[in-house]
């Protein structure tokens, strides 16, 4: 850690052990062409990748005790395109789920959209409208499992129907694993994501509501994506969509879950609103 002060959202001494073995091998695989190392640690690099998704800044707003733009965005982007991110993410999946004694993978998946809102001088071509939620902006869909943890995470403009979000996150599941067997959707999926599902060995369940129930009642294993999307609320940098390309919205789910689960792995609460 550098000699300022940290901020709540700086990852601990425990957390960075478990991220660095990662980072470390990227870096070595990545050597600058001068032979230098940097100016700036690879942990304060995720801590400002960490900090901004935690308070939503722009990138000319970081602190001046943090790496600056030049250099955070260039990791940021460079481990977007190579899928560092994800693997970073994928690795505490695991060993949080194997925590809690469950398989590495899971053998089931809940999948959901939420449309955000995008900021202004978003690109118009990556943002559209939801018909049915009259919202303007970007789509984000999630697949989880049973413990909350993303398991994929696809951006698209508002404006996709359900079925083109389903399917496109049936197929990032299947490409992950092979060990999801089912996956439970609510009724704004048709039938043509039961139909892909199929496809790939997964067999897709709609899980109808009770006409008779009136405003919001959870649904068994259905209401855990729902508490996913409540987490990732906490990190205002997701609140509304800010990023230019669809692939660094993803990228800022899987900070954001890096996130919580180096916490709940290392036993620390993740702070409110208003304590941070």
């Amino acid at each position: 850690m550098s000699g300022r002060n940290p901020y709540p959202s700086d990852l601990t001494d425990e957390q960075w052990k478990l991220i660095e073995p990662v980072i470390s091998a990227w870096k070595a695989e990545h050597p600058s062409a001068t032979g230098h190392q940097g100016k700036y640690a690879m942990r304060e690099i995720v801590n400002t990748i960490l900090y901004q998704n935690r308070t939503g800044c722009q990138w000319e707003y970081l602190p001046h005790d943090l790496p600056p733009k030049s250099a955070t965005y260039y990791y940021f982007a460079a481990w977007r395109d190579d899928g560092t991110d994800q693997t970073v993410h994928d690795l505490l999946r695991w060993q949080l789920r194997e925590s809690r004694k469950r398989l590495a993978d899971p053998s089931l998946v809940v999948l959901d959209t939420q449309s955000i809102h995008a900021a202004v001088g978003v690109p118009a071509d990556t943002t559209g409208k939801d018909a049915s939620k009259k919202v303007p902006g970007r789509k984000r869909c999630l697949a989880v499992d049973v413990l909350g943890l993303v398991v994929e995470a696809v951006a698209l403009p508002a404006s996709a129907h359900d079925n083109a979000a389903g399917i496109a996150l049936l197929n990032g599941v299947a490409a992950q694993t092979d060990t999801v067997r089912k996956a439970l959707v609510d009724q704004g999926f048709k039938k043509s994501v039961v139909d892909h599902g199929k496809t790939l060995g997964i067999d897709v369940e709609i899980v109808e509501r009770n006409p008779a129930e009136k405003g919001f009642v959870p649904q068994a294993k259905r209401w855990i994506v729902e508490q996913t999307n409540g987490i990732l609320m906490f990190y205002r940098r997701l609140v509304r969509d800010y990023e230019h390309r669809l692939a660094s919205s993803r990228s800022r789910v899987f900070w954001a879950m890096t996130s919580v689960m180096a916490r709940r792995l290392t036993g620390i609460t993740l702070p409110s609103w208003r304590g941070a």
